[in-house]
């Protein structure tokens, strides 16, 4: 059941499939940007390789196996992913390979705690403004009514009023923490603002775009009437989610290159492009850029003739959030029953989360059952620059024993650890600048959460809504239907708050 006031931004008209001769379309990248792209374009028709340099799908959402301590064989991730109802365009990629919907499973709630005790959870409470936020008001040890007094009304009331994209021209060149400590929130209620939504983006809110944080305080609670609850994947995420999906792709004649990286795209001789794929080449008629920022700037720097001067400089320019550290343990005793399949933890020095993997997951709860043990993991965001991973794991590992005394007596049956820094950073004043789905070529196009779309999505769904969108503009090239797109609404969803929050800026 989707939002009733969700908004829908129609496909392209065109005829339903490609007739004849199909274009060859290269996308560079399997996570879920390319995967999106990679569908469309294959369900109308194209010819379509997909090319991933990891071994796996799935690009920052993927896995792969590795053989524990205790002989067993598991699935290892770069972390736990929330899929929130109001990723639309996400479910329905994943509906291809999933048409029953049992790939995701709830969550019962998203408890935050923080080091000063104060715990806050978003179960059972309505769905949509106003009544959700008083709820929460009404329930939450962090924001007390006592409090209101001290809050900035003007800068407050600013979130019941946003708008994409004039959100980004109103509050793009402040930087969140700025923008956080002019709403004058509680500390302990600053804190959870830092934890919930800036802390998403891998990077510390002095480091991103007020208006990053407006849109997802709009997208997850003030702007939509699906709620702050989530599902999580039920297997480990290339056995339920990309491994499903690429034989979809395959069943619709895609051909499918994994461990398989693009080196150049050059301007081709017998088709509009060359494109250069390990110690080979392929012609294309059309390319999809899905690849990260480190992978997107190389492969930029690499082909002389994409695109022009100035979207060569602004691809030049993206740069990466700070690095995060994934500790995933397979402990020899269980953490107590009680304890959430994800908790959210701020004041907790390097600490983000903690994920209680076999309280969710089938494979780690096997291995929990047969065992004995639990299967627990660790997030630590926008580590500091003079903290080395050592250090980091050390630090972590401390925390988790802190917010779960009982881990102080587990033992560690083995351990794996992902150290990144590959996650796009959203600056302050950098919207203006970020390139978007199109491109000088009108036959490359570029997808992914770092590209640019006037629509309020952000995360996995900005992935899947711009590999939708670079799909549905090269179709609209050929004369062939796309697919529609669905989001939140793109204001504030009460016309009256709205009314009030302009009038009392402008007093």
């Amino acid at each position: 059941m989707r939002d009733r006031r969700a908004v829908r931004i129609p496909a392209p008209a065109g005829r339903a499939q490609f007739a004849g001769d199909a274009p060859v379309v290269v996308v560079v990248g399997g996570g879920i940007a390319g995967l999106s792209a990679a569908t469309l374009l294959a369900e109308r028709g194209a010819r379509v390789v997909l090319c991933e340099r990891e071994d796996y799908l799935g690009g920052r959402v993927g896995g792969w196996s590795t053989r524990l301590a205790d002989g067993s064989e598991v699935t290892m991730t770069r972390g736990f992913h929330a899929f929130f109802r109001q990723y639309y365009n996400l479910r329905a990629l994943l509906r291809r390979a999933d048409p029953a919907g049992r790939a995701l499973v709830g969550l019962p709630d998203y408890p935050l705690q923080h080091a000063s005790g104060h715990r806050d959870g978003f179960a059972d409470l309505p769905r949509t403004v106003p009544w959700n936020a008083l709820a929460f008001l009404r329930n939450s040890p962090t924001f007390r009514w006592r409090d209101l007094p001290r809050v900035n009304a003007r800068a407050a009331l600013s979130l019941l009023d946003v708008s994409v994209p004039r959100v980004y021209e109103e509050l793009d060149g402040l930087d969140a923490a700025t923008y956080l400590e002019r709403i004058r929130f509680p500390e302990a209620a600053h804190a959870l603002a830092f934890e919930v939504f800036s802390r998403s983006f891998f990077a510390h809110p002095t480091r991103m775009s007020a208006a990053e944080l407006a849109v997802m305080f709009h997208i997850y609670f003030l702007g939509s009437a699906e709620g702050l609850l989530f599902d999580v994947a039920a297997d480990p995420f290339p056995h339920g989610l990309w491994e499903p999906l690429g034989r979809h792709l395959a069943s619709l004649g895609a051909t499918v290159c994994t461990g398989t990286e693009v080196r150049s795209v050059l301007a081709g001789e017998r088709k509009r492009f060359s494109v250069t794929i390990g110690d080979g080449s392929l012609d294309a008629d059309a390319v999809v850029l899905a690849a990260d920022v480190p992978g997107l700037r190389d492969l930029v720097g690499a082909s002389p003739s994409l695109g022009d001067a100035g979207w060569r400089e602004r691809i030049g320019e993206l740069r990466t959030a700070p690095r995060f550290l994934v500790s995933r343990y397979w402990l020899d005793t269980p953490v107590d029953p009680d304890r959430p399949g994800f908790l959210g933890t701020g004041g907790h020095d390097l600490l983000d989360n903690i994920s209680v993997l076999d309280h969710y997951e089938h494979e780690a709860r096997a291995w929990a059952a047969r065992t004995g043990g639990s299967v627990v993991e660790l997030h630590g965001y926008a580590l500091p620059s003079d903290v080395d991973e050592e250090s980091a794991r050390a630090r972590l590992w401390t925390q988790l024993t802190e917010v779960y005394p009982e881990t102080k007596r587990a033992g560690v049956v083995d351990e794996r650890h992902e150290l990144r820094e590959d996650c796009p950073l959203f600056p302050a004043g950098g919207y203006a600048r970020r390139p978007g789905v199109t491109t000088p070529d009108e036959f490359v196009v570029l997808a992914g959460d770092l590209a640019r779309i006037d629509l309020p999505v952000a995360l996995m769904e900005r992935a899947a809504t711009t590999g939708f969108a670079a799909a549905n503009h090269l179709l609209g090239r050929w004369g062939v239907a796309g697919t529609d797109l669905w989001t939140v609404p793109a204001e504030g969803r009460v016309p009256v708050l709205r009314e009030a929050a302009r009038r009392w800026r402008t007093l």
